[in-house]
Protein backbone atom coordinates (compact mmCIF):
# COMPACT_ATOMS: atom_id res chain seq x y z
CA UNK A 1 0.00 0.00 0.00
CA UNK A 2 1.51 3.10 -0.76
CA UNK A 3 1.43 6.35 1.33
CA UNK A 4 -0.57 9.36 0.00
CA UNK A 5 1.33 12.02 0.18
CA UNK A 6 0.56 15.24 2.69
CA UNK A 7 -1.19 18.13 1.09
CA UNK A 8 -1.54 21.85 2.20
CA UNK A 9 -4.97 23.23 0.33
CA UNK A 10 -6.26 26.30 -0.62
CA UNK A 11 -9.57 26.10 -1.31
CA UNK A 12 -11.71 28.25 -3.35
CA UNK A 13 -9.44 31.92 -3.16
CA UNK A 14 -11.01 34.64 -4.34
CA UNK A 15 -8.76 36.83 -7.53
CA UNK A 16 -9.52 38.93 -9.92
CA UNK A 17 -7.68 38.87 -13.07
CA UNK A 18 -7.75 41.03 -16.40
CA UNK A 19 -8.47 37.69 -18.47
CA UNK A 20 -10.36 36.20 -21.28
CA UNK A 21 -10.79 35.58 -24.86
CA UNK A 22 -11.99 38.67 -26.27
CA UNK A 23 -10.56 42.10 -25.71
CA UNK A 24 -13.75 43.24 -24.43
CA UNK A 25 -13.39 40.91 -21.68
CA UNK A 26 -10.46 42.00 -20.55
CA UNK A 27 -11.34 45.05 -20.59
CA UNK A 28 -12.76 44.81 -16.53
CA UNK A 29 -11.48 42.89 -14.14
CA UNK A 30 -13.15 38.92 -13.90
CA UNK A 31 -13.44 37.48 -10.69
CA UNK A 32 -12.10 33.81 -10.70
CA UNK A 33 -11.74 31.37 -7.62
CA UNK A 34 -8.20 29.32 -7.26
CA UNK A 35 -7.55 26.28 -5.65
CA UNK A 36 -4.43 24.86 -5.04
CA UNK A 37 -3.26 21.75 -3.56
CA UNK A 38 0.77 21.44 -2.60
CA UNK A 39 2.57 18.67 -1.61
CA UNK A 40 5.63 19.87 0.72
CA UNK A 41 8.87 18.32 0.26
CA UNK A 42 8.99 17.17 4.10
CA UNK A 43 6.41 15.26 5.53
CA UNK A 44 4.26 17.17 8.32
CA UNK A 45 5.72 14.95 10.66
CA UNK A 46 9.18 16.46 9.97
CA UNK A 47 7.56 20.43 10.60
CA UNK A 48 8.01 19.99 13.89
CA UNK A 49 5.21 22.77 14.84
CA UNK A 50 7.11 25.47 13.13
CA UNK A 51 5.82 27.80 10.44
CA UNK A 52 9.29 28.21 8.86
CA UNK A 53 9.32 24.19 8.52
CA UNK A 54 6.14 24.19 6.33
CA UNK A 55 4.82 26.15 3.45
CA UNK A 56 2.97 29.27 4.75
CA UNK A 57 -0.52 29.45 3.17
CA UNK A 58 -1.07 33.02 3.63
CA UNK A 59 1.74 33.79 1.63
CA UNK A 60 0.77 31.61 -1.22
CA UNK A 61 -2.54 33.32 -1.30
CA UNK A 62 -1.32 36.70 -1.28
CA UNK A 63 1.12 35.29 -4.66
CA UNK A 64 -1.35 33.93 -6.01
CA UNK A 65 -3.94 37.26 -5.80
CA UNK A 66 -0.73 39.56 -7.28
CA UNK A 67 0.19 37.04 -9.89
CA UNK A 68 -3.29 37.29 -11.12
CA UNK A 69 -4.07 40.60 -10.23
CA UNK A 70 -0.93 41.21 -13.33
CA UNK A 71 -1.37 41.40 -16.81
CA UNK A 72 -3.66 40.35 -19.33
CA UNK A 73 -4.22 36.55 -20.38
CA UNK A 74 -6.70 35.42 -22.77
CA UNK A 75 -6.19 32.12 -21.28
CA UNK A 76 -7.46 30.83 -17.78
CA UNK A 77 -4.81 28.07 -18.63
CA UNK A 78 -2.22 30.52 -18.80
CA UNK A 79 -2.95 32.04 -15.48
CA UNK A 80 -3.02 28.43 -14.03
CA UNK A 81 0.55 27.35 -15.24
CA UNK A 82 2.08 30.39 -14.21
CA UNK A 83 0.45 29.85 -10.77
CA UNK A 84 1.99 26.19 -10.85
CA UNK A 85 5.44 27.49 -11.84
CA UNK A 86 5.89 30.36 -9.70
CA UNK A 87 4.58 27.92 -6.39
CA UNK A 88 7.03 25.43 -7.44
CA UNK A 89 9.78 28.17 -7.85
CA UNK A 90 9.56 29.81 -4.80
CA UNK A 91 8.15 27.23 -1.94
CA UNK A 92 9.71 23.84 -1.16
CA UNK A 93 7.05 21.87 -2.97
CA UNK A 94 7.20 18.53 -4.66
CA UNK A 95 4.06 18.67 -6.32
CA UNK A 96 1.47 21.15 -6.87
CA UNK A 97 -2.75 21.07 -8.29
CA UNK A 98 -3.98 24.36 -9.29
CA UNK A 99 -7.92 24.44 -10.33
CA UNK A 100 -9.24 27.73 -11.70
CA UNK A 101 -12.88 28.69 -11.93
CA UNK A 102 -14.13 31.30 -14.56
CA UNK A 103 -17.99 32.34 -14.20
CA UNK A 104 -18.74 33.59 -17.71
CA UNK A 105 -21.10 30.89 -19.60
CA UNK A 106 -24.58 31.49 -18.94
CA UNK A 107 -26.19 27.95 -17.96
CA UNK A 108 -22.89 27.11 -16.15
CA UNK A 109 -22.11 27.21 -12.55
CA UNK A 110 -18.69 28.05 -13.71
CA UNK A 111 -16.25 26.29 -16.46
CA UNK A 112 -12.49 25.53 -14.99
CA UNK A 113 -8.95 23.99 -16.04
CA UNK A 114 -7.10 21.93 -13.59
CA UNK A 115 -3.62 20.62 -13.74
CA UNK A 116 -0.82 19.34 -11.79
CA UNK A 117 2.74 20.22 -12.14
CA UNK A 118 5.90 18.01 -10.16
CA UNK A 119 9.07 19.92 -9.67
Amino acid sequence: MSKSPDQIVISQLGVSSFIGAFEEERKKPQRLRVTVIMEPRASFTHMHDRLENTVDYAEVSGVIKALAATGQRQLIETLGEEIATVLLGQYPLAAVEVELRKYILPDTEYVAVRLRREA
